[in-house]
């Protein structure tokens, strides 16, 4: 039973391949010319928008929101829990009134189609070289400045273990919203890592279903001015991880 999941599995992260690069492709020429000019690239953000959009409708993921507390105005950072690639397909349409720039790893840039969308509207951070990763937090600020919001996945990586345990968080969001003095968003998704497990995982978990998202209360920008980085850091984790304990007991039974 559990090889028939999997090959089953298998078959539906195909499907999702297709339909990601078949409206990729759709869309590419929209995108590429709203990129022609630079005042127009948070328009660019609507193209990604419509993307989520379709793979949600497409790939059969109806999101459902356990916690919806009001956003922050103007710029911030988004800090979110990373078990799943659906966590990147599906913010754009979860926060799609507030353009924002992915901080991600650099081997994305490695894909055809894709790499366009990201070297667009997003930052790659190159973790094997110090330098470029430095110059990516000089990105970030210059977007946040602009009035883009960033999102960083605060792990660094999808963990390899214990999923959805996480792993303990990196302290470069929480630096970044200090050297800024913005507000910082944290967001919980429940249930994507068996929605959609790690494509390299070939009989991993994948399926359609229910998107659970918590979009926490933001923490303001005095509180960033008034707690440290390792203080930001154990909030957000905590916050983060409550969810994730009382949807998945069981996993946490012995942490």
């Amino acid at each position: 039973m559990q090889k028939i999941k999997g090959i089953i599995g298998l078959l539906f992260k195909l499907y999702i391949a297709v339909i990601f690069f078949l409206f990729a492709l759709l869309l590419y020429p929209f995108f590429w010319f709203l990129q022609l000019n630079s005042s127009w690239r948070k328009k660019g953000f609507k193209v990604l928008v419509i993307w989520s959009w379709f793979l949600r409708i497409f790939c059969f993921y109806l999101v459902r929101y356990k916690q919806k507390a009001t956003l922050p105005k103007g710029p911030f950072i988004i800090v979110a829990n990373h078990s799943s690639y659906l966590d990147i397909f599906l913010l754009p349409s979860i926060l799609p009134k507030h353009p924002f720039s992915f901080l991600g790893k650099a081997e994305i840039l490695k894909y055809p189609i894709v790499r366009t969308y990201f070297k667009a509207l997003n930052i790659p951070v190159y973790r094997r070289d110090k330098s470029k990763a430095g110059q990516a937090i000089i990105q970030a600020q210059k977007a946040m400045q602009e009035g883009w919001s960033i999102v960083i996945f605060p792990e660094g990586t999808i963990p390899d273990d214990n999923i959805p345990q996480m792993i303990p968080f990196k302290n470069g969001a929480f630096r970044l919203a200090k050297n800024l003095n913005v507000p910082i968003l944290p967001v919980t998704f429940t249930q994507n890592f068996h929605l959609f497990s790690d494509p390299t995982n070939w009989l991993g978990p994948a399926h359609p279903g229910i998107v659970d998202v918590y979009i926490h209360p933001y923490i303001s920008i005095n509180e960033v001015a008034n707690l440290s980085i390792e203080q930001l850091s154990s909030r957000c984790f905590q916050t983060i991880e409550a969810p994730l304990r009382h949807a998945h007991p069981a996993l946490f039974k012995n942490t």
